[in-house]
């Protein structure tokens, strides 16, 4: 196993507080994810620094010879940051941390880099490396996180239940970690976890959001959901999505776990796109099967309505879990309204009115519907997925040859509700309104064309109907 990592460390903050430590006699070491994502070869954003003694003299020190002219000091916490080029660099003193029961706030006195590093949430967050000349690049690894990192482990410095009970957040992380990374939560800690998930109501649900959202971007999301099902943080902040779980049975029928088909959706979608919130989508699109789930004996389990039901729910789940309630949340609200809309199309004849609609409700989100919409075709029929996947093939040949032709997506009226006031001399009155819908109607079921002329000529049509007369 490598030892040194010197030359590794060719970032200009390395060799500038390495002249200043080696000068002054102190001791400074880079510490925590940027060592492990080094090892790993994986990019990192940022720079941890820990400093025996005072991390703001050495973060002042090094932001004067590296001319860097703006450093935030945060002396309650007795730490400093800076930007430089393309990274974050903190500064901290190596420190030890005592909890109590009710916080996750630790109290902090100064310590040793061994304090600082028995602190750690993990052992592969737990490796540093020495700055100093004498020894720069010797990497400092008293727990073995070296070894978990070749064997892909996540695993506590002390005894997990100290580590969790301490810091709950840091069972989210390990869940996070695990799916980031494709790691393994070794045994122990993975039972701590489900010994002690319930300390998560002392977390903020911001911080358990925050974690989330990151197991979410993972290339496997998945994973990390199927470990917060099993430890039973899940149901701490989550029970919508624990009702998907299960399978229910009557007379011999049976509907799909939708838990974990929800998961596969997820995955699938994972595949084609990194954007977070049709991530979300992919969650929360049958998040109303549990409530809309009936029995028929005639047909089996129906779920009607849910997708209208679900999204009543989402801003509901978004509130509570301190997601967007703007722009973000009714974006993925009317993914939830609208998916199964693309899927019915693919089920039978697909008219170019059924078409004209989808485009209209939908408007520029259409594209990212229909990815939902493609994640959505699961099932362990491989004949009926691909017969699907070539039916939804058509319908999408079908939206872009509608669109060219009727201009549908984003509709902006061709006759507004001004031409109508000024044509038949109305205050702001029902009449208009009327007028509008009925052109609107008229374009999305074919009767005229998306133009001023045909619109304008159906808007004194409609409104001889209603009695009105053109000034």
């Amino acid at each position: 196993m490598n030892s040194n990592y010197r030359k590794y460390l060719t970032h200009p903050v390395f060799k500038v507080a390495s002249q200043i430590v080696t000068e002054n006699g102190s001791e400074a070491y880079v510490i925590g994810g940027y060592v492990r994502d080094l090892i790993l070869g994986r990019p990192s954003k940022d720079i941890d620094i820990v400093v025996v003694g005072n991390g703001l003299d050495l973060a002042e020190a090094c932001a004067e010879k590296l001319r860097v002219k703006k450093v935030s000091f945060f002396k309650n916490f007795g730490t400093a940051q800076f930007m430089y080029k393309d990274l974050e660099v903190e500064f901290v003193g190596a420190r030890k941390e005592s909890y109590r029961r009710d916080s996750r706030k630790p109290i902090i006195e100064d310590g040793t880099l061994e304090d600082d590093q028995k602190r750690r949430d993990f052992t592969i967050n737990a490796l540093a490396l020495s700055l100093h000349a004498d020894n720069f690049g010797e990497l400092l690894d008293p727990f073995g996180g070296l070894e978990d990192l070749e064997n892909k482990i996540i695993k506590t410095p002390l005894d997990p239940d100290t580590t969790y009970s301490d810091d709950p957040l840091r069972m989210m992380r390990a869940i996070r970690f695990a799916s980031q990374l494709n790691f393994k939560i070794e045994h122990e800690s993975l039972a701590s976890i489900g010994r002690n998930a319930n300390r998560l109501n002392i977390i903020s649900q911001e911080r358990i959001t925050d974690e989330l959202n990151k197991i979410l971007l993972s290339n496997e999301p998945s994973r990390g959901f199927k470990l917060l099902y099993a430890t039973k943080m899940l149901h701490e902040f989550f029970p919508e999505m624990i009702a998907l779980y299960g399978v229910e049975t009557i007379d011999g029928k049976s509907h799909k776990d939708n838990f974990y088909h929800t998961l596969e959706v997820l995955d699938n979608i994972s595949e084609n796109t990194d954007d977070l919130l049709l991530r979300w989508s992919a969650i929360m699109h049958d998040i109303a099967k549990p409530p809309t789930k009936r029995f028929n004996k005639k047909v089996g389990w129906t779920f009607h309505g849910h997708e209208d039901v679900g999204a009543r729910m989402v801003p509901k789940i978004f509130k509570r879990m301190k997601l967007p309630m703007n722009d973000k949340m009714r974006y993925v609200r009317k993914l939830v309204r609208l998916h199964l809309r693309p899927i019915s199309l693919v089920k039978g004849h697909v008219t170019d009115s059924a078409v004209r609609r989808l485009l209209f409700e939908a408007g520029d989100d259409v594209d990212d519907l229909m990815t939902l919409c493609n994640a959505d075709i699961t099932s362990k029929n491989d004949f009926k997925v691909r017969k699907y996947k070539q039916n939804f093939a058509l319908v999408k040949e079908k939206l872009l040859a509608v669109e060219e032709k009727d201009r549908i997506r984003n509709f902006q009226p061709p006759v507004d509700g001004k031409v109508i006031m000024d044509t038949f001399s109305l205050n702001p009155c029902h009449e208009i309104g009327v007028i509008k819908n009925r052109i609107k109607e008229a374009i999305l079921e074919g009767e005229i064309q998306n133009d001023h002329k045909e619109a304008f000529a159906f808007m004194l049509k409609v409104g001889a109907e209603l009695g009105l007369k053109r000034s």
